[in-house]
């Protein structure tokens, strides 16, 4: 796709990322704001994108790009069109919070990157130029293509998929998304952000989402015997709680926090040795002795 003016020095690379500013890269000093020929071109592959998947509106606008926190890679040939460069064609990716299926029909809350739009120009197509995109993206996101979600893709879209990446089988979905087996394999290329699963800490340290066999297993208090408690503590955790004498067992569901007074446990800092502390077999100490013999003389 050409245009009547000089996409070289609109976009010096080869592959250009533009994101919700439409910046390419400096600009020029004398030159005028190369925002509006951008636009320009952002919107007649958005057009051209829609044609081809006749869909009812272009999902891919200049104004769009600007509204969300989108990444758009655009692909030239710099030697065509006298000197002037075409544009070969565009990827469109961003992260999208999707409620799915796995495959045992199980709900699972995600935002995985995805890819919202793909066009290559048809009389480039066949060229290996989708495939230089779809690499280039791989590469700059550090992303696996299984990882990623598929905003309705074309037929076309989909044989490239399992030509070039091996992904055969999708698993059935209520909305326009497609994932593949391996989507729930490894859920990572979701970036950082304050969600459930990684904002959430307790007072042993990071709450962690497992099976309630692993949790019974991880979560036990670690006594200064080295004993463990049925529940309440993490193991591993920089602080352990230790119960006093003659206190009663806590239950599988109870608290430590809740069921032990602060002023009758001692809460001992992890790792190293712990500090003495005297059991029922330990000798007392002189000082000891001293202090309980005035105990019965009293109470005499």
């Amino acid at each position: 796709m050409d245009f009547p003016f000089d996409l070289n020095a609109l976009f010096p690379e080869r592959i250009t990322v533009l994101d919700n500013n439409l910046s390419a890269g400096r600009k020029a000093h004398g030159r005028p704001d190369p925002i509006l020929q951008i636009s320009t071109v952002i919107d007649e592959l958005g057009k051209a994108s829609s044609k081809a998947q006749q869909l009812p509106a272009p999902i891919t606008s200049a104004a769009k790009l600007q509204a969300n926190r989108h990444h758009l890679y655009l692909l030239k040939d710099g030697e065509q069109n006298g000197g002037r460069g075409v544009i070969v064609g565009f990827l469109k990716v961003g992260y999208k919070k999707l409620f799915l299926l796995d495959q045992r029909g199980a709900h699972l809350e995600t935002e995985p990157l995805c890819v919202l739009d793909f066009y290559v120009t048809e009389t480039l197509q066949r060229h290996g130029y989708g495939l230089e995109l779809f690499d280039f993206m791989l590469k700059h996101k550090r992303v696996e293509p299984e990882q990623m979600a598929y905003d309705r893709p074309s037929p076309k879209f989909l044989s490239f998929l399992e030509k070039h990446c091996d992904l055969k089988n999708s698993v059935p979905q209520v909305n326009n998304f497609v994932v593949f087996s391996g989507f729930f394999q490894s859920r990572s290329g979701t970036p950082p952000s304050p969600s459930t699963d990684q904002g959430m800490y307790g007072f042993f340290g990071p709450v962690e989402k497992s099976p309630a066999k692993k949790a019974r297993g991880r979560d036990q208090t670690i006594f200064t015997n080295g004993k463990r408690s049925g529940s309440g503590g993490a193991e591993g955790s920089p602080l352990a709680v230790r119960s006093p004498r003659g206190s009663p067992q806590l239950s599988p569901s109870a608290s430590v926090i809740s069921a032990i007074p602060f002023t009758q446990c001692g809460i001992l800092p992890q790792p190293g040795p712990a500090p003495p502390c005297r059991g029922p077999r330990d000798p007392l100490l002189p000082a000891q002795r001293q202090l309980q013999g005035k105990t019965h003389q009293l109470s005499k």
